[in-house]
């Protein structure tokens, strides 16, 4: 499904959209061409699967290890967007190689380079928020500090509700393959998680405390991913190894010449009418005559005056 002009917010920004980072976010990083979802429960296990991405993205010892540090937030949140500028790539690559018997990259080339181009947005957005904070940190310039400072509120705001929305549809990769979130959701979880745990650095909390926040988001993360594929994969038929184009909807056959009906046969959609003629079998009046019709009455006799 390549870009066409005019289709990635889908006409849903206005001049006054500018005024509000929230909508110009949801309209950039949940664009017009990413699929509508399939499932509500699906969609209730995205939210789900987003705050536990956070944790593992953010890591949740940064606010408990010395309290809270703005900036370090933001560093590990780059770092964290430059790990998925590689990983992605890397990640939907290895996917390609997998489906490479059902189909061709050349069908899922727009797609791919829609998300791709949504990626660099994203992470170009976080870079700019952090250079806007060391800015305002390293200036003694009033001017400088609340101009910068009012673009830095706004592009925080955009960001943080850009992160949301691409945490949830991880970067539009569900235009490609609707499974692809949820397994990109899992790879990148314990890519942030597997150094720490190499490493043994648990960032000054306990072992305890160390473990259950550094393998408690993967864990979830994967947890409610593998549930979503399964969904996916019951309801709908998506299978995560095959190929997209291959998980098309089969068109209807071009509808043919309607042969003809035999004769006396009522047109499609007519109600039911019972056959005509006299419901009630042989005639009751002698000669066939009508069982409603008029019968010819004797002549009076007052021996029987009810008839014989």
């Amino acid at each position: 499904m390549a870009r066409t002009r005019g289709s990635w917010t889908g006409g849903a920004l206005t001049v006054r959209s500018v005024l509000k980072p929230q909508d110009v976010a949801r309209a950039v990083f949940h664009p017009a061409w990413i699929p509508q979802p399939l499932d509500p429960s699906v969609e209730r296990l995205k939210k789900v699967r987003v705050i536990a991405g956070a944790v593992a993205s953010l890591g949740v010892y940064t606010f408990i290890e010395g309290g809270f540090d703005f900036t370090e937030l933001l560093e590990n949140a780059m770092t964290a967007s430059v790990v998925l500028l590689f990983l992605t790539p890397l990640t939907v690559g290895a996917m390609l190689w997998v489906w490479r018997r059902g189909g061709t990259v050349r069908q899922l080339r727009g797609p791919l380079l829609n998300s791709l181009l949504l990626l660099l947005l994203f992470v170009g957005c976080v870079a700019a928020v952090l250079l806007l904070v060391q800015t305002v940190n390293g200036s003694a310039n009033a001017a400088v500090i609340i101009g910068v400072g009012l673009t830095m509120m706004w592009m925080l705001i955009f960001t943080a509700y850009g992160a949301v929305r691409v945490s949830g549809n991880f970067f539009g990769t569900a235009a490609t393959h609707r499974c692809l979130p949820p397994l990109l959701a899992m790879v990148t979880s314990w890519l942030v998680a597997v150094p720490d745990l190499v490493t043994g650095d648990l960032h000054g909390l306990s072992l305890t405390l160390g473990i259950v926040f550094i393998l408690g988001a993967p864990v979830t993360v994967t947890a409610i991913a593998l549930l979503e594929m399964g969904r996916l994969k019951r309801r709908y038929g998506i299978r995560l190894k095959a190929h997209p184009a291959t998980l098309a909807p089969t068109p209807a056959p071009a509808p043919g010449p309607v042969p003809p009906m035999p004769p006396g046969t009522p047109p499609a959609g007519s109600p039911y009418l019972p056959p005509q003629g006299n419901p009630y079998g042989p005639p009751f009046a002698p000669g066939g005559q009508h069982p409603y019709a008029p019968h010819p009455q004797p002549p009076y006799n007052p021996q029987r005056p009810y008839g014989g």
